[in-house]
């Protein structure tokens, strides 16, 4: 088989969204992202701790939904690699000039065999890091991307792909017969990205790393005294798998945003696998709170390279134990009501 490019780490998201001053007041205001640059139709961001041109593209559109993910190659001979490997498998394949996104250099872009739209580029303008420059960061200071999640229909053969891929896999929930979500990473810590089983191809979330806990409690504290509580879907509280301490967010579109810390170290090379059984609750929550049903029906609708809506997809085999296959393996089915009134492209 032909060798896969070399993937250094998630590097960048692209959303639509539906109201760019609404989408502004979330991610700058209130979050306090970094505005790189701004554009009549697109904000891009990016956290204090990073020098690429961002790790956030915000951009106005008619319907909540993610436009594209990206990952970080070792070097702009990459993709030339990215582009024979995907053409190997038979996915669609598309090499894009530099500034297509502002501030990236030449990338190659696919869509991929789960049915995401992903790009692979090396190239990116630099900025200054704000690593130090603690008068300008808030008390809930966000210091860079840490992963994504999806969903989709099949678990094994996402978690086959993005092993083929040369992704090390931290974590896995599991049980004698099925594979219910499992954690891949490239750079050394828990996960690039996490695939959890559900409707999709549907973006469950993109996740912002922070220092301390203190600082995504401050966050809550500032919805709090904004009267925008409503924007906290679940936490804070402590995950099994991974061990992070989380906070879920969801912005004025439904989009769903974590902040996450205190994960650990996975750069050795027998770094071994956890495996968590399906059964064992601990695993969404260390501390046994529940998981409000929003979290497992609803997530972001995904588009297709040229902006189509890509269509959505259930589990081949539903179980009497699938009906509560959840975003982190198994939970509480729920209603599919989204109790906080956001607009959403797609409900479970």
């Amino acid at each position: 088989m032909t060798t896969p490019p070399d993937i250094i780490r998630a590097a960048y998201a692209e959303l639509i969204v539906t109201d760019l001053a609404a989408a502004r007041w979330f991610y700058v205001d209130v979050l306090g992202l970094v505005v790189t640059a701004e554009e009549p139709e697109a904000l891009y961001l990016r956290a204090f701790e990073e020098y690429t041109h961002h790790s956030l593209v915000l951009r106005a559109g008619p319907t909540p939904a993610l436009a594209r993910l990206a990952y970080r190659v070792r070097g702009p001979e990459q993709l030339t690699v990215a582009e024979r490997y995907f053409a190997g498998i038979g996915v669609e394949t598309r090499r894009v000039a530099a500034g297509t996104t502002r501030g990236i250099g030449e990338a190659v872009r696919v869509h991929d065999p789960l049915g995401f739209p992903v790009e692979f580029f090396y190239e990116t303008t630099h900025t200054e890091r704000f690593t130090q420059h603690y008068h300008r960061q808030p008390g809930n200071a966000i210091s860079r991307l840490d992963h994504f999640n999806v969903m989709v229909p099949d678990v094994r053969a996402a978690y086959d792909y993005y092993t083929g891929l040369g992704f090390g896999v931290s974590e896995t929930i599991e049980d004698s017969d099925s594979l219910y979500a499992t954690w891949l990473f490239r750079k050394p810590t828990v996960h690039d990205i996490a695939i959890t089983g559900g409707d999709g191809p549907r973006l469950h979330h993109i996740a912002f790393a922070s220092h301390e806990r203190h600082q995504i409690l401050h966050t809550c504290d500032v919805l709090g005294a904004l009267r925008a509580e409503h924007h906290i879907e679940r936490g804070p509280g402590r995950h099994g798998v991974s061990n992070a301490f989380y906070l879920y967010l969801r912005d004025p579109d439904g989009h769903r945003i974590e902040i996450y810390t205190s994960d650990y170290y996975t750069g050795d090379p027998d770094n071994p696998t956890v495996r968590w059984d399906v059964t064992d609750n601990r695993r969404r929550s260390f501390w046994g709170h529940e998981v409000v049903p929003s979290w497992y029906n609803e997530a972001s609708e995904v588009l297709n390279l040229d902006g189509g809506p890509v269509p959505i997809s259930s589990p081949p085999v539903h179980e009497a134990s699938a009906a509560t296959i959840g975003a982190d393996g198994f939970g509480v089915a729920g209603t599919g009501e989204n109790r906080q009134g956001f607009k959403l492209g797609h409900q479970a």
